[in-house]
Order: C-alpha cells, then structure tokens, then sequence
C-alpha cells in the first residue's frame, strides 16, 4: 500500500517548484507598470478620398499631427491601459442525453480604456476629439465614412530590458468615449488625466496571429492559384495522374 504521506509531500514540493521556476528562470515575473503603447490614427481621408474643397476640416488637422508626431506623445502621455479581453458567446445544447452542454456560436470582444496625463493647454484630450471628429462632418453633421475614423493601437508587454515579450493589436478602433473631467477650486497636486474609451472590430494577437486573418488579395490569390491546379491536373491524362 502507498504512503499518503510521501505523496502529498512530493506533490506539495513539486507545487513549490512549479510556482518559484519564473522567477528563478531568466523570463521573470512580468509585471504590469512595464508597457507600451503606440497609436496608430487614421488620416481622415482613406475613405472618401477627399482632401481637397469640401473635405472634412478636422481631416487636415489630423494629417498634421501625424506629421508632428503628436501619436507618439500619446503614447508618452498613456498612464494606464488594459490588454483587451475576449468572450466566447455560447449557448445551451439540450439536443442531447443527459446534462446539458455549452456550445460556442459567437465571440465578442469588450472597449477598453487608456487613462492619460494632460498637459496645460489640453493637447491630449484635444488629439482623441481631433479623431472622434473625423466620424462626422462638424460643418454638416453628415456622417463620414467608416475607413475616414478608424486606426489601430499596438499594445505590448516589456520586460526589465525594456524587450517587447507579449503584444496585442486593436484593429479598426477609434475613441468611442472621452470621460468628462472634474474642475475645482480645491489646490491640488495631483495631476488631470483623461480616460478615453476605444471600440474596435476585434485583436490579435501579435506573437502568432500578426498575419491573421489574409488580406482578401492574398486569399483570392490562394483560391485562384487552387483552382488553375485543379484545371491542369483535370486535363492529364487518367493513367497518368496516377502518378502524382
């Protein structure tokens, strides 16, 4: 008969072990203060095309701070943010014996928030309200097109040697929310930050999905290339195709 005593006392060690390995190992712990964020606006004229008269105005202001890099203090600026979730949709299976089961028939994804320092002049809130309005016309409240507003964020994980470990991509994604912001007469030092709440269509990860899913080229390309082999290999001959 085992000993139950040595079982759990090997099982208990080995528990040990398991739990101290990322420490002792030269991956680490990672921990949540060591991030990066890079935003990716769109230019406000992917969609109609437009740049010239009759353009949306805030479409041009936008292609300007892309060109100042204002993006990239965005990202600087990012105090906070949360790699995305996803949730499987599901539903009961009851076309069975037994206890029930269930079965996924959907995803979804949830928005996410990023949190961010303001300077005094309010440049940050100003460049996400510079991008909101790139989803409407402020001159003729007509709505622009959906290529006009949407970008991408990249928001990656670092390690101690500030090396990019885990990554994410927020694809087609735009400033949904900007949080109101309190003002008081109360003398404070703590310093005024903004939230700004991102929809997008979906992520991916960027360590083995950065290529997922195929542009459509790519993808017609592969169909095409499929069916010409198809159309040689039905023209050999029967004894022949044998060989292949």
């Amino acid at each position: 008969m085992a000993d139950l005593s040595q079982f759990v006392e090997a099982t208990a060690a080995l528990a040990i072990n398991e739990i101290l390995a990322p420490i002792k190992d030269d991956e680490g712990i990672a921990l949540p203060s060591r991030y990066e964020v890079l935003f990716f606006p769109p230019s406000g004229t992917r969609g109609s095309g437009s740049s010239g008269q009759g353009a949306n105005l805030f479409s041009q202001i936008m292609f300007g701070n892309i060109g100042r890099g204002e993006q990239r203090d965005m990202s600087m600026q990012c105090n906070k943010i949360e790699f995305p979730g996803r949730n499987l949709d599901t539903v009961a299976d009851t076309n069975i014996y037994g206890p029930t089961r269930e079965i996924v028939n959907g995803f979804s994804f949830a928005e996410i928030t990023a949190n961010f320092y303001q300077s005094s002049n309010y440049k940050e809130k100003q460049f996400f309200e510079t991008w909101q309005r790139l989803s409407y016309d402020p001159n003729t409240w007509a709505m622009q097109y959906y290529d006009d507003y949407v970008g991408k964020i990249q928001i990656y994980s670092l390690d101690r040697g500030d090396n990019r470990r885990y990554g994410v991509e927020l694809v087609e994604c735009f400033p949904k929310t900007i949080a109101a912001q309190q003002l008081d007469a109360i003398p404070a030092t703590t310093p005024q930050t903004c939230d700004v709440s991102f929809s997008y269509r979906y992520w991916r990860n960027l360590t083995d999905e950065a290529d997922l899913p195929k542009p459509l080229l790519e993808r017609l390309q592969g169909v095409l290339a499929n069916q010409v082999e198809r159309t040689l290999i039905n023209n050999i001959p029967k004894v022949l195709r044998k060989l292949f």
